[in-house]
């Protein structure tokens, strides 16, 4: 099972990343460098398969929110590198979750539930309206206030299937 852990911060350099291999690959990933406020340093690599919410460009400069698999394999090198899966570029009144979310709508985590209403957008990554159910799958939330009760309730903007 995934595990999403994210980063906040600024994004200080956006440089193309050489994977080896395949010319026609050269330009397609980028390694973004992000610093939080306390300093620190994080490499992510973007592929061209990393989810944008809102579909934005981000450029140095812009703070932003990465989401990456805690489980996956990383390099232990410095700064750390991660790959990233979802990034958010930081938007006030909006919240982004990822996150596997239970047949009760309920994060895996437990702190985010989910309580979707008919003005919901639920979509696949590529914009297509999703049809079925999004409980039991990962998903990327985009909301607003939430509740203060446990989990903290929402009904989101919108829902990113992850399929």
């Amino acid at each position: 099972m995934k595990k999403f852990l994210y980063f906040n911060g600024v994004v200080t350099m956006i440089t193309d990343l050489y994977t080896g291999g395949n010319v026609a690959k050269i330009g397609c990933y980028k390694l973004m460098s992000v610093e939080n406020e306390d300093g620190t340093l994080v490499n992510f690599v973007v592929a061209p398969a990393t989810y944008f919410v809102d579909h934005v460009t981000v450029v140095p400069g812009d703070r932003v929110t990465s989401f990456y698999d805690a489980n996956a394999p990383v390099p232990l090198i410095f700064p750390p590198q991660y790959n990233a899966i979802v990034m958010a570029e930081d938007t006030p009144y909006q919240n982004v979750k990822v996150d596997y979310f239970n047949n009760e709508l309920v994060s895996s985590d437990n702190t985010l539930k989910l309580n979707i209403a008919p003005s919901t957008e639920i979509i696949l990554e590529n914009d297509q309206a999703f049809t079925q159910n999004p409980s039991n799958r990962y998903l990327t939330v985009v909301y607003g206030a939430t509740t203060k009760s446990i989990p903290a309730q929402t009904i989101p903007y919108q829902i990113i299937v992850m399929c």
